[in-house]
């Protein structure tokens, strides 16, 4: 029974034990702070590194923390330092992170927002003299600087806290700081003893330090993490280290253990499939381990073999698995013992930890040593103090050096002539140097030499003048690193050992130390790379963005000029290009690269406008904004600037929308011409429709400034600056502005020359468009000219006295205002105002306008009777050149018709049609050929052609009115009257009167007459081509608008009174009721044609109707030559028998003295002659 009580109470007992006392398989998952952050909410929560942690003196290093503030108030990430200074840390407030290293703060303006998780990381090169600052991933500042330390190392044994500054105590002790302390979370923090590069900060991922842990037995702490299910890291490498002991039981004599081939099985063993063993590193045995003890085991401990070793495992775990939970697992996997073979293998559960690792690495050396835990007479383990790699502090740290460069010049003597001297003498070097593997020869340049003097020689050596002579200049590469002296005696010993065929001369050998190509951030079509720093004639290698699994490469080469060292171009022949704009987001803008996002940009563009004939909305978007980033991050160059202005301008030649867009494109070239840096007093970008001129000024000098710009017909401009103020326009320019004097009481204060003064020229309007204008109350309205701009750097020029002269020369000429882009009408949307200027025309093609302010300029056009829509000018333009080719032929036959045939030329009515058809071919030719004329560009040819197409324009309306003249002298107010040189005075005036005018017009003005796109349809028809013609309106309204209404009027007159008369003729005589409609109709067509009435219809071309009775004055008066040969030589009973009696044979002859030819000159001055004339 007591027995029985014994081992009740014996379980009773275990049972406590046990649920008091946990697994040991948990340990070092327990420790681990992986998904877990430490809050900080008000009074202060101190986390600091564990005393017993060490930090070694470092050179280089990386840190990493991840926080969340919660609060406005500045704030501290960490801070670690010695009793001296301030070694190393990150404060901050809402606009700036301060970066405290070696004892001095440097400032980063970031505003980290509230509540939002931030990964802020810094690194350091103590040999490079350089500190960089990451956010999220990205590099947000690169600091160059020269220290006052001069060993420029991390103190040692410092003090680190989190979430808290502090001061150290002369006795050593720690205190908090208060005032500057965080209020939020910390989630992460890792320190490595090396720096990482922008590529690696970016990939590091879940990856733990080396230096520092996210490990609670690193850490002394008076709260305790809090743990966070947000926080989790999925992550594949893992460094296991831990203490083992392995028994062998079999063969105690011997007691030779293979312990990596034993831990490898054990672990093999133990692991799950997913969890790869990699790497295994066994370091210095112990002679004993702290393991639970086996009573059996030591009775027999005189029989047994055990060793206990360090042991540092790389293993991968595939799928990624969160970090916590890899932790917790392989902890449990290691708990238990193994056995096999009669060898027990088992961890030293207080040992194990299991940290994220960088990378598996692949080295053959072994780790640093392990000090093993030190025995004590306790049960439980004691740590001995450690460094927070679990190696000792005094660690022996392998360093990787640059092979070593030798820089070899040599003359070679060769007496044979060689067809490929370079590929032999290459060969021949290669042989020499390269025998052993231990140098190469790169970088070799060859020259023929062409000194050919006698040097020393014996019967075995050839004279220098037979041989051919080739000077060699190449760099050795030599890998072992050996003695310099040594390496240089065995390159002279291999260049000048025998041989007959080539001889060395002048050989000169120089050791040199080139520098390693820096790391450098390079974006492209491919992506973004950053390339490590890399040693001379080293090939770096990166895994390509698209596809992962190729590789790029980039050769660090040593230049044989200068043996210096610079980045070769990328070799991207494996990778994918990004293939579309879109791809830009993926890329973030740094000074560093700013120059090759813009080279990407424009790469990215060309090719979509290639494809495409216009960007689409997101793409337009994206590229602005990214241009816009370049600006506001990087100090803009010339070049960059001309990159990005010939992007704007591809984009705004393209078919693309930038309305959007216009302000943000409009503010980008502000403010790159604003802060773009440059040699001289001024620079100038150009590009298809853009133009920028940027002008350092000395406020003290400055007596006004113009700029002017030409446009080419491929839309290339040529900008004219001239230091003065110049109020009359450029000679050649399209559009000029003139700045007075008095701009200089505007410019800043400040030292000379940094005053700026800007124009830029916008041949394209599309930035500029303003939909409120054909709403506007005085007419419809639209851009008519380029637009011109200036700006003075930092300054609002407004209200001038002396005004600004803008002048331009007009793309067409109608009535127009001058006005400037206001930014803030309709909203802030922009648009076109006249506020401040004043429009003065200069002359019909050019404008001048006066402001009081500086901005953007422009010329508007009334287009209430603008032109017709491009293809009804098109149609309208076939007709035009159809009708009067058409008119000119038929002229012609009427005029051959009339001129041949006496009989038909002895009345008057026949001779006025003979002047009027004469006056009608003159101006159908002319009109035909005057596009043809213009196309010489001939100024007096032009001018010529435009005089007599006028001319002969007036001279058709002046002879038309003599005509309705002469019907009504004949038939109303005179009857058989006689009157002396009829004819001749109607030629005095037919011909007098228009020659009259066109020499006033050209004693008065000769530019009057001009090459132009005409946009009236005086001459009666419709022609899209460059054309001359008359070029004022003033002479243009009253010499062919107001001639034309005025014979129209008259004509109009006596067509009515005519035809009063012939129907009161008529009504007295019975057999005239007889006739039909269709010879009345007849009648009156005629009479229609013969006075030009059909002109009156250009009088009417308005409103709805506009466009059918354009086309119908085209019709009309185009064809009027045609219509003059119908109804007055085809339709005449006499006109065709005069043809059948000259040129018809047979039955179809008529004979000549018949009774209808004898009637027709018998009596040709009655009124029935008339009236047979217009029937």
């Amino acid at each position: 029974m007591t027995s029985m009580r014994s081992l009740i109470f014996l379980i009773i007992c275990l049972s406590i034990l046990m649920s008091l006392c946990p697994l040991n398989s948990a340990n070092s998952a327990s420790t681990s702070l992986w998904g877990k952050k430490l809050e900080f909410d008000g009074p202060p929560c101190l986390w600091q590194l564990h005393p017993e942690v060490s930090v070694p003196a470092l050179t280089d290093l990386s840190i990493c923390i991840r926080l969340k503030r919660t609060s406005s108030a500045t704030w501290t990430g960490f801070l670690y330092r010695s009793k001296q200074r301030k070694e190393l840390g990150i404060e901050g407030n809402n606009s700036h992170l301060k970066i405290w290293h070696l004892g001095k703060q440097y400032q980063v303006r970031e505003d980290l927002s509230l509540k939002k998780w931030y990964s802020i990381c810094l690194t350091w090169s103590g040999k490079n003299q350089r500190l960089k600052v990451y956010l999220n991933g990205h590099t947000v500042k690169n600091l160059g600087f020269y220290s006052d330390d001069a060993q420029q190392q991390l103190a040692q044994n410092g003090t680190l806290t989190l979430g808290v500054s502090h001061n150290v105590l002369p006795n050593g002790e720690l205190r908090p700081e208060s005032g500057n302390n965080l209020l939020g979370e910390i989630g992460l923090f890792r320190m490595w003893g090396k720096e990482w590069s922008a590529e690696e900060v970016s990939s590091l991922g879940c990856a733990d330090g080396d230096v520092v842990s996210w490990d609670l037995r690193q850490w002394k702490n008076d709260c305790p993490p809090v743990p966070d299910n947000s926080l989790t890291c999925g992550w594949s490498n893992y460094k296991i280290k831990m203490w083992v002991t392995a028994t062998d039981r079999n063969s105690p004599e011997n007691c030779s253990l293979a312990l990596e081939g034993i831990t490898r099985n054990w672990l093999m063993n133990v692991f799950p499939n997913n969890i790869s063993v990699h790497d295994i590193y066994i370091s210095s045995e112990s002679p004993t381990c702290q393991v639970q003890p086996d009573e059996d085991l030591a009775k027999k401990s005189n029989r047994v073999c055990r060793k206990c070793f360090g042991c540092e495992v790389y293993v991968s775990v595939d799928p990624a698995a969160d970090v916590k939970t890899v932790q917790t697992d392989i902890s449990a996997f290691l708990s238990t013992n193994f056995s096999f073979d009669f060898v027990t293998t088992e961890a030293v559960q207080d040992s194990i930890a299991v940290l994220p690792a960088v990378i598996s690495p692949h080295v053959t050396e072994p780790p640093p040593t392990i000090m093993p835990p030190s025995t004590t007479s306790e049960t439980t383990l004691l740590r001995p103090k450690f460094s927070t790699t679990g190696e000792p502090v005094d660690r022996t740290v392998t360093v990787v050096m640059p092979d070593q460069f030798f820089r070899v010049n040599l003359t070679l003597l060769i007496k044979t002539n060689l067809s490929k001297p370079t590929d032999v003498i290459e060969e021949w070097l290669q042989e020499k140097l390269e025998a052993n593997n231990s140098m190469s020869v790169v970088n070799l340049i060859i020259k023929e030499g062409y000194g050919r003097s006698m040097g020393k020689y014996t019967g075995l050596v050839t004279p220098i003048s037979k041989q051919n002579q080739y000077n060699c200049t190449f760099h050795v590469q030599e890998y072992h690193k050996n003695n310099v002296g040594e390496v240089e005696i065995l390159i002279r010993s291999a260049l000048t050992s025998g041989s007959f065929a080539i001889q060395t001369t002048n050989i000169l050998i120089k050791h040199i130390e080139p520098k390693s190509c820096l790391e450098e951030d390079t974006s492209s079509l491919y992506g973004q790379y950053i390339w490590p720093e890399t040693f001379p004639q080293v090939t770096a290698e990166m895994g390509c963005r698209t596809p992962v699994s190729n590789r790029a490469y980039r050769l660090c080469k040593l230049n044989i000029e200068t043996d210096t060292t610079c980045w070769e171009e990328p070799n991207m022949t494996n990778c994918d290009k990004f293939a579309t704009i879109s791809d830009l987001s993926n890329i973030t803008v740094t000074p560093d690269n700013a120059a090759a996002v813009v080279d990407i940009i424009r790469d990215l563009v060309d090719v979509q406008l290639s494809n495409n004939s216009q960007l689409s909305s997101s793409e337009l978007g994206l590229v602005m904004e990214k241009l816009s980033e370049v600006v506001d991050v990087s100090i803009i160059e010339p070049k960059v600037g001309a990159d990005i202005v010939n992007i704007v301008a591809n984009i705004l030649l393209s078919e693309t929308d930038v309305t959007p867009v216009a302000d943000i494109v409009l503010h980008l070239t502000d403010q790159m011409g604003n802060s773009m840096e440059f040699q001289g007093e001024s620079t100038n970008i150009k590009s298809p429709a853009l133009a920028l001129s940027m002008i350092n000024v000395d406020p003290e000098e400055f007596s006004g400034l113009t700029f002017g710009v030409s446009l080419s017909s491929t839309m290339n401009p040529e900008i004219f600056v001239n230091q003065s103020f110049v109020s009359k326009p450029l000679a050649e320019t399209n559009a000029a502005i003139s700045l007075p004097a008095e701009i200089n009481s505007f410019f800043p204060p400040g030292v000379r020359n940094t005053t700026r003064v800007q124009f830029h020229f916008y041949g394209a309007p599309d930035l500029f468009q303003d939909p409120y204008l054909i709403n506007e109350t005085d007419g419809n309205w639209t851009l008519n000219s380029f637009v011109v701009s200036a700006s003075v750097n930092n300054s609002q020029v407004i209200n001038l006295k002396e005004r600004v002269v803008v002048t331009f020369k007009h793309e067409e000429t109608r009535r127009s205002k001058c006005v400037f882009w206001a930014f803030q009408k309709y909203g802030d949307l922009g648009g076109w105002s006249s506020s401040g200027c004043e429009t003065r025309n200069i002359s019909h093609h050019q404008t001048s306008c006066l402001c009081d302010h500086l901005t953007h300029f422009g010329v508007l056009l009334d287009v209430s009777r603008g032109p017709l829509d491009p293809e009804d000018d098109r149609i309208l333009s076939v007709i035009s050149y159809l009708g009067c080719g058409v008119s000119s032929i038929f002229l012609g036959i009427t005029l051959l018709t009339y001129l041949i045939f006496e009989k038909l030329r002895q009345d008057y009515p026949s001779k006025i049609l003979i002047n009027l058809s004469t006056a009608l071919l003159g101006l159908t030719m002319l009109f035909l050929i005057d596009s043809w004329l213009s196309s010489f560009s001939n100024y007096a040819l032009c001018i010529t052609t435009a005089a007599f197409l006028h001319y002969f324009l007036l001279a058709s309306c002046t002879w038309m009115g003599l005509e309705a003249f002469h019907m009504y002298f004949a038939l109303v107010k005179v009857f058989n009257t006689y009157v002396p040189a009829y004819l001749l005075k109607f030629c005095a005036v037919g011909w007098g009167i228009p020659l009259v005018i066109v020499s006033l017009v050209l004693a008065i003005d000769k530019d009057a007459y001009g090459s132009s796109v005409p946009e009236q349809a005086g001459v009666a028809l419709k022609s899209t081509d460059q054309f001359c013609w008359i070029q004022n309106n003033i002479v243009y309204y009253v010499t062919v608008v107001g001639f034309i209404l005025l014979i129209f009027l008259g004509n109009m007159g006596m067509f009515i009174v005519v035809l009063i008369q012939i129907k009161k003729m008529r009504a007295n005589k019975p057999l005239a009721k007889s006739r039909s409609a269709l010879q009345d109709f007849r009648a009156v067509a005629g009479l229609t044609v013969l006075l030009g009435l059909t002109w009156s219809l250009g009088f009417f071309s308005f409103g709805p109707l506009r466009v059918v009775l354009t086309y119908l004055f085209a019709i009309c008066n185009s064809f009027q030559g045609f219509f003059v040969f119908l109804f007055h030589c085809l339709m005449k009973e006499n006109v065709r028998k005069q043809w059948k009696s000259y040129f018809c044979c047979g039955r179809f002859r008529v004979n000549e003295t018949s009774d209808w030819s004898r009637s027709v000159t018998m009596d040709a001055r009655n009124k029935k002659a008339i009236l047979s004339n217009l029937t």
